[in-house]
């Protein structure tokens, strides 16, 4: 492709207007099929492409959609992109995706960047839970929708999923098989996710009775393995060790099963594994880890969904929802030994 080739080079080249070379490329019905076939020769021939980054400025819009995650590591977030990334090719729009790697500073500068482009929309999982860089954007004239976080919906749309819910049907699944105390490797507890999780967990222990002192937090700096290896040798420490251990998401999972392995602890006789997602991985590991499943796929469908509809020819009957979808618990072999404490 020959650079920096433009529409006056076209019109130049195929001995017509500016106009008509517009007119072939927008409303090719408007000009004869000699003149047509002339300039789309003279299109090719030069490697000309429209700008169209340009042409949607001008009309005020975008077809790009952006798509702001936590961490692009976590195939959870995979998951929520292709959900959007298939809504959005449905509407003839496409997804761009950035990760934030849980930075507030990184995700400020993304949303500057979004609104310097202005794309059509926002679909993102904030990591500023002071809510400042949101406030902020939102004085941008783009919706956005946020993803695995809650909103009151007079403020615009939100898909989340109950994590209260999702930490309950985990512990009581522990304490069910007689555990009587459980270890909670969370990641940072600023994060919504980490806090709703930890409840969910309280209320199962306070369902048996049980007082929060029967929960014992390990908080890790990030929700990746190498953090849930880390929490693994604070558990390998511990006295009493626990006998069950639930973690916020299957990464740090993953990791407190690899420093369990390396310390030659039995995983489920010896302590029994929980974790959060449902990633693929989760299936595969060396020992199938128990896990919280959430709608990874339909969460980011349904963002862009709503987002796609709030910036779409019926944008005037768009009302804001708030809709939060339902985990279910993925049972498998890292729990599934009862305890003998």
């Amino acid at each position: 492709m020959a650079p920096g080739v433009g529409i006056k080079e076209v019109a130049r080249e195929a001995g017509v207007s500016v106009g008509t070379v517009s007119n072939v490329i927008n409303r090719p019905d408007s000009v004869s099929e000699a003149t047509r076939d002339r300039v789309q020769a003279v299109i090719e021939r030069l490697g000309y492409v429209r700008q169209e980054s340009a042409r949607q400025l001008r009309a005020g819009h975008s077809r790009i959609i952006a798509l702001l995650v936590l961490d692009m590591a976590n195939p959870f977030f995979v998951d929520v992109a292709s959900g959007a990334e298939r809504a959005a090719r449905e509407a003839g729009l496409g997804v761009m995706v950035c990760n934030s790697a849980q930075s507030p500073e990184e995700e400020a500068d993304y949303l500057g960047l979004f609104a310097e482009h202005r794309v059509r929309g926002v679909l993102m999982t904030p990591a500023d839970m002071t809510g400042r860089n949101l406030a902020s954007f939102r004085r941008q004239p783009i919706p956005f929708v946020l993803v695995d976080r809650v909103l009151p919906s007079a403020e615009g749309c939100s898909v989340s999923v109950d994590d209260v819910t999702g930490g309950e049907l985990a512990v009581r699944h522990l304490l069910g098989l007689g555990h009587h105390t459980v270890a909670y490797v969370s990641g940072p507890m600023r994060l919504a996710q980490c806090r709703d999780r930890r409840e969910g967990a309280l209320r199962a222990l306070r369902e048996r009775g049980l007082g929060e002192s029967a929960l014992r937090q390990v908080e890790v700096d990030r929700l990746d393995v190498t953090c849930g290896r880390d929490a693994g040798a604070r558990l390998l420490g511990m006295s009493p060790r626990p006998t069950a251990v639930f973690c916020a998401n299957d990464l740090l999972a993953l990791g407190v099963l690899q420093s369990l392995y390396g310390a030659g602890v039995s995983v489920p006789e010896e302590v029994a594994l929980v974790g959060y997602d449902d990633i693929e991985f989760a299936a595969a590991a060396a020992v199938p880890l128990t896990s919280v499943r959430q709608p990874a796929f339909r969460m980011g469908r349904t963002a862009a969904e709503l987002l796609i509809e709030e910036t779409g020819e019926r944008a005037g009957d768009h009302r804001h929802q708030r809709i939060v979808l339902q985990p279910e618990l993925v049972v498998r072999g890292s729990s599934l030994v009862r305890s003998r404490g």
